[in-house]
């Protein structure tokens, strides 16, 4: 394959993916447009391209299952060679990615004319279910000056997310967070609360960290000089952007330092994709396998399989089926994705991984509860959480731990940014809550529950901001337990009480809830009956439990039970099958139970 420091140099040269990276909201950055001969027209131009105007330089191409170049590397890497040869280009297999993908390399000087001819050869053959560019990604964040002050976006009562409510039942604990970003810079408060990670950028031009992949996900610093990833693309100091995000998640807490993190007692595993002028979807969807306890060739398996992924990063374009693969694949290991939904006041449905199913895409909202004005929006929004609007003051921006290197790592800090990258790792860390308070939630119920709970922005949001503003106190007891929501299910059929005979039960099927049912589960009973002294009255939940209503009392001669019992079931998973159960304890009355309800 090619290698050589002058092809993979102009790999790097393409960070114009999405406007404004690390640049004040709305700024409009230019992109050099390539002069080439028109594509062929049989391939759309965003599948020959990195990034907007930029030619790809490698393919992902994924094979149908039966064909013998979705397992052989060898057998691949001469479909892609007899691909270029007809399409007259010099076409190398690179490796497999954690999917069964492979990712192919075209080298540096196509035009995207020559891509869409590589293109055409492979969507011509029916052994290939897809093919895709591999595009480049970058931070979903707006930096700005370090200054310290306090967490509104934790706690403030108009737009924060009500956090603090949330840590009576749970911090985190037992739950890993994968940050995929651009890595870990050293900080005394986020260090105990990180465990292994993976550095999986491949290119060393993009790692500059003068190797490619391995086991240490320290972030170098992803400073650039002026026109260095792009014509047009001024220099940019180190942002340290994972680790921005990581305190958000984790931070640790009532350490007399710092910050807090939303999931304090969570663990964070840094999963270096991003680098210098960004990251390649060939590397994040290895992240994201491994991350979630996927096997990726050439890398050890992951001791920190984590439940909860956090991806503060996007680029243009509709999510591809080879980031889809990988996402869905995670999902269905039990790992929930939250994504930024991007900067870029446009509609997700134009962004990856913003726009793609089975992850929770995150708007962000300004210190006043309204859409931030950079933050994408849309009906694909799952979700907004606060990401700050520093051009309303710096202090309203999100705080969290950073490095004060302009280039290379230099003392630990603090300082306010703002975007969807800032709103995300709140959802991540919710997330992170839910799990730790209840284990057996799925990806799909914690996002459900998350929407469920969220209450309505305090502020103006056109074009689409999902559920609302996320809420965590709201969601943990709903999850755990905690509160009733006035939802009802009742059972109205009639059955008559046998005297002095056996137990008869009534059944209510309990469906579409999230998670436990509350601390106060309503129970109302309306039974007629001459001698309700007679009546033992039990609630059973679906895992057979017994909760007793009402115990037989001969002292007890009134007619008739028509009340309702709180019921703590907060231990007990809210679906299933509840029974009412009735008996008759002594001779000489009988009864019927006319209906009972639950409230949850």
């Amino acid at each position: 394959m090619r290698t050589s420091p002058s092809l993979r140099r102009k790999l790097v040269s393409v960070a114009a993916v999405s406007a404004a990276l690390f640049s004040a909201a709305g700024t409009t950055v230019a992109v050099a447009q390539e002069s080439a001969a028109p594509r062929a027209a049989a391939v759309p131009t965003a599948q020959t391209e990195a990034a907007p105007g930029i030619a790809a330089e490698r393919l992902i191409v994924g094979y149908k299952s039966g064909a013998t170049e979705a397992k052989s590397n060898k057998a691949a890497e001469a479909d892609a060679a007899a691909k270029g040869k007809e399409a007259g280009e010099d076409v190398d297999f690179q490796r497999r990615l954690g999917t069964g993908a492979a990712l192919v390399d075209l080298g540096a000087d196509l035009t995207r004319t020559d891509v869409a001819d590589v293109v055409a050869e492979y969507k011509a053959d029916p052994q290939v279910a897809y093919v895709v560019p591999d595009r480049l990604n970058t931070p979903q964040a707006d930096p700005n000056d370090t200054e310290y002050a306090k967490q509104w976006d934790l706690f403030e009562s108009t737009a924060g997310m009500n956090v603090p409510g949330a840590w009576s039942t749970t911090t985190g604990s037992g739950v890993t967070v994968a940050v995929i970003d651009t890595g870990y810079v050293a900080h005394t408060d986020l260090a105990a609360n990180i465990v292994a990670g993976y550095d999986f950028i491949a290119d060393t031009a993009v790692s500059v960290d003068g190797n490619g992949r391995d086991s240490n996900p320290a972030d170098p610093g992803d400073y650039y000089a002026a026109n260095e990833c792009g014509s047009g693309i001024p220099a940019s100091s180190s942002s340290w952007h994972g680790t921005h995000v990581a305190g958000t998640i984790a931070a640790v807490t009532n350490n007399s330092k710092g910050i807090a993190g939303i999931a304090y007692g969570a663990k964070i595993s840094p999963v270096r994709v991003l680098g210098k002028c960004g990251g390649y979807d060939s590397d994040i969807i290895d992240a994201i396998t491994w991350a979630s306890g996927g096997t990726v060739s050439g890398v050890p398996a992951n001791t920190n399989v984590a439940k909860v992924i956090n991806m503060s990063l996007g680029g243009d374009g509709a999510c591809t089926t080879a980031t889809q693969s990988a996402i869905t694949a995670a999902v269905n290991r039990g790992t929930v994705v939250a994504v930024a939904a991007g900067n870029d006041n446009d509609n997700v449905a134009n962004h990856s991984p913003g726009n793609c199913n089975n992850v929770i895409s995150v708007a962000a909202t300004s210190r006043t509860g309204a859409k931030a004005s950079y933050s994408n929006y849309g009906s694909l929004v799952d979700i907004s959480a606060p990401g700050g609007q520093t051009s309303t003051g710096t202090a309203n921006g999100i705080l969290s731990t950073l490095n004060s290197g302009a280039t290379t790592a230099s003392t630990e800090s603090y300082a306010y940014y703002q975007g969807t990258s800032m709103a995300t790792p709140h959802i991540a860390g919710l997330a992170a809550l839910l799990k730790s308070a209840n284990s057996s939630l799925t990806p799909a119920q914690i996002e459900t529950a998350i929407k469920n709970n969220a209450r309505a922005l305090p502020g103006a949001c056109s074009g689409g901001c999902g559920a609302g503003l996320a809420d965590a106190a709201k969601t943990v007891a709903a999850v755990s337990g905690g509160t009733s929501t006035g939802t009802t299910f009742s059972n109205t059929t009639a059955a008559s009480i046998p005297d002095n005979g056996s137990a008869i039960e009534s059944s209510i099927a309990v469906t579409g809830r999230t998670g436990n049912a509350p601390s106060a589960l309503q129970v109302a009973v309306d039974i007629t009956h001459s001698y309700r002294g007679d009546l033992v009255v039990s609630l059973v939940a679906p895992d057979g439990t017994v909760y007793t209503l009402k115990a037989a009392s001969s002292s007890d001669s009134a007619d008739n039970v028509n009340t309702t019992y709180t019921v703590n079931a907060s231990s007990e998973t809210a679906n299933g099958t509840w029974k009412l159960r009735v008996q008759d304890t002594a001779a000489q009355d009988t009864g019927t139970l006319n209906s009972w309800k639950l409230t949850f």
